[in-house]
């Protein structure tokens, strides 16, 4: 059983869909241990609790420096035993510490077809405002492995959303969120936890 922890920063639609996806028995191999958020009072933390899932926060504004922070995070997932840890909607850097301790097994999910409308400051509505200001005819969503470069890691899973004439970057969040986001991050989690994630080079490589 692959124990899987889940990071987030604020409402937990993402996290919903994961553990919506659990409940309907979609993701057998899979135990969420805990969601830490980075911060109080966040609503996803109501979420995990409402599957009975430890919720716990760790600040990076408690600790005097990033390995610090990265250290705290380490020393809760290694002693929850996870083997994944998952971004869901997570605004916090991570650094070269938490990534080589938990190397090939951070995933996250971002609101765009990598790499176009990514990297750093491309987070919430500002994707979704670019891709409209741009002027494409499709836009969509990423799961990739996390490496320290924002949105630079290998590319796992991707789905195309079509951009309509009257979208507005809050509706076309929604409609990439539901049609793509949704969709393919715990379409990622079941894979890795099936043993099915090969990567070589940057190229992931899905096994039947």
């Amino acid at each position: 059983m692959l124990k899987v922890g889940v990071l987030v920063s604020g409402g937990g639609t993402n996290l919903q869909a994961i553990l919506d996806k659990k409940a309907a028995g979609y993701l057998p191999e899979c135990e969420f241990v805990s969601v830490v958020a980075s911060k109080p009072g966040v609503y996803a933390l109501e979420r995990a609790a409402n599957f009975g899932i430890p919720g716990t926060v760790i600040c990076k504004k408690d600790y005097a420096s990033q390995d610090e922070y990265d250290k705290a995070l380490v020393e809760h997932f290694t002693e929850k035993g996870v083997g994944l840890i998952v971004l869901a909607g997570f605004l916090t850097i991570l650094g070269k510490t938490f990534m080589d301790a938990f190397e090939g097994r951070i995933i996250n999910v971002h609101p765009a077809l990598i790499p176009s409308f990514c990297g750093k400051g491309f987070y919430g509505l500002k994707p979704h405002e670019k891709a409209l200001e741009y002027g494409v005819k499709v836009t969509g969503a990423t799961v990739h492995f996390v490496e320290l470069e924002a949105d630079a890691g290998p590319i796992i899973l991707q789905k195309a959303v079509y951009i309509k004439e009257d979208d507005t970057a809050e509706t076309l969040q929604k409609r990439v969120m539901k049609e793509a986001e949704w969709e393919i991050l715990p379409e990622a989690i079941k894979l890795f936890s099936e043993d099915k994630l090969k990567l070589e080079g940057r190229i992931v490589k899905i096994s039947d």
